[in-house]
């Protein structure tokens, strides 16, 4: 779908679907200016009936009799300046564009106060392309299959700077979904180092790819082990962007790579397997954020390291009491095989930290202790640095992406992961499990490097559809990597 600005002041009625996003309470005339002649008349008739008043989250569909438009849709965004308004911008613009897809029309108009500002703008990109979102590629019918993407959809007073932007990003969200959505038969370490390595010839990156036994002999045994009970062996992968202009930052983001986790010896029940696919969605992230940033020419040198593997129970799996010694000489007692996800992104770290980076920033879906802490919208942010933990929160405002920072200074549960018969234990005591995990990280990480780590468990996966997102995974956290690469 080809999204442009319009200058002319009204929205054109050769569109057949016009979307309208308005302020609460704005005055009649306001919201409906850009309207004329019939349709004004029509729309002011329905507005004054039905009591819309631009409240957050309210709408109406008005159905059109005209020769070409046929539906109006109006949506309320909230107060002026109101701080959840973008969010209510993304969510208005998607449900402009998924009107217009599902009832199969190709054309769109959308006008939204402001939209001449470039964040706005990039607001209104970013929802209306992840309205066009389906996987559905598996289905032999699908039952909306009068579902077509629109042509066209023409911002009024857009802000063309801001509409690539979005464009860019919203695409790029949707390329981590389908990457996500893909079930472990699909895609298992190798196709997801294939994958990789497809993205880094379209864009031009620098890429490598370790196999099983580079992995050990760069001494990765803690990742290693993961991986080792499993048909399919593990991949590390490093992808890295360094653009053409002069650049100050290198920031490293390293995603979890797990494509399917069972649990491992410590086998998941049958119902915490489902959704497993899922365990990739932080590489999947990171692989979204490196396309943006290439996309957009960011002056900012990115690295982008996958330690991918699946956690399988098997003859070679790693087993409970194991002692592993990670890429730094760091021992860890295994008390659990189905906490994994830290083993892998431990050595990653390690890996990651030897490149001197400014910035590292993990983002994993590593503890379901975090979705019970902040339920299924929000991620859990830990840093040892918070002058980076302040951006990434300022990252993650401006992408309506919620993370909510947690703390790191706990003297009594970093007690929790130390072990008797080595440096560390790989989980800790039940309460407090997302911050020992983070801890566990932690030491990983060389001291000197601002790190940060983002569990987006719990709002990887989508059940019943809210917002901008539909069912399965929802590409979480991907927008706010890309911000906080903005910002830098």
């Amino acid at each position: 779908m080809l999204i442009k600005k319009s200058e002319t002041g009204f929205l054109p009625e050769s569109l057949e679907v016009i979307g309208m996003l308005v302020n609460e309470a704005e005055p009649e005339n306001v919201v409906l200016d850009p309207l004329r002649g019939e349709i004004r008349d029509f729309c002011r008739k329905h507005v004054i009936n039905e009591h819309f008043y631009g409240k957050m989250g309210t709408s109406i569909l008005l159905h059109v009799s005209g020769d070409t438009v046929k539906y109006v849709y109006i949506h309320g965004i909230g107060k002026k300046n109101e701080a959840l308004c973008e969010n209510a911008i993304r969510t208005g613009a998607f449900n402009v564009v998924r009107l217009a897809a599902k009832k199969g029309c190709s054309t769109i108009a959308l006008n939204v106060p402001c939209a001449e500002d470039k964040v706005r703008s990039r607001s209104i990109a970013e929802g209306s392309i992840l309205g066009l979102y389906k996987f559905n590629k598996y289905l032999a019918e699908d039952k909306d299959d009068t579902f077509k993407e629109p042509r066209e959809l023409i911002v009024l007073n857009g802000n063309e700077d801001g509409i690539n932007e979005g464009t860019v990003l919203g695409e790029a969200q949707c390329y981590v979904r389908d990457l996500a959505n893909e079930p472990g038969n699909i895609i298992n370490p190798q196709v997801l180092s294939a994958k990789a390595l497809a993205l880094a010839d379209e864009l031009s990156l620098e890429c490598e790819i370790w196999n099983e036994e580079r992995i050990r002999n760069e001494k990765m045994e803690a990742y290693y082990s993961v991986g080792r009970g499993s048909a399919n062996p593990p991949r590390f992968i490093r992808l890295t962007y360094t653009p053409k202009q002069e650049f100050k930052e290198h920031v490293v983001f390293v995603g979890k790579g797990v494509t399917f986790d069972s649990g491992g010896l410590n086998i998941k029940p049958a119902e915490y397997m489902l959704t497993m696919k899922g365990d990739k969605s932080g590489a999947c992230a990171v692989l979204g954020a490196i396309r943006a940033a290439s996309k957009l020419k960011l002056p900012v040198k990115l690295s982008v390291i996958i330690a991918a593997a699946e956690n399988m129970p098997g003859g070679n799996s790693f087993r409970p009491d194991d002692i592993l010694r990670a890429r730094n000489g760091k021992t860890i007692e295994i008390n659990n095989t189905d906490a994994e996800g830290r083993l892998t992104l431990a050595d990653a770290l390690c890996y990651a930290s030897e490149l001197n980076p400014d910035k590292i920033v993990d983002i994993a879906t590593l503890t379901g202790a975090c979705a019970v802490a902040l339920g299924s919208s929000t991620g859990g942010l830990f840093t040892n640095n918070d002058e980076l933990g302040e951006k990434i929160i300022a990252a993650s405002k401006s992408s309506g992406e919620r993370f909510w920072k947690m703390p790191m200074d706990d003297a009594n549960l970093r007690k929790s992961i130390k072990s008797s018969f080595a440096d560390l234990s790989n989980c800790g005591e039940r309460y407090g499990g997302a911050i020992t995990a983070a801890m566990f990280l932690e030491a990983f990480v060389e001291k000197d490097i601002p790190w940060a780590h983002l569990d987006i468990a719990g709002i990887d996966f989508i059940k019943k559809p809210w917002s901008y997102y539909v069912e399965g995974a929802s590409g979480f956290g991907m927008r706010t990597l890309a911000s906080l690469l903005m910002e830098l």
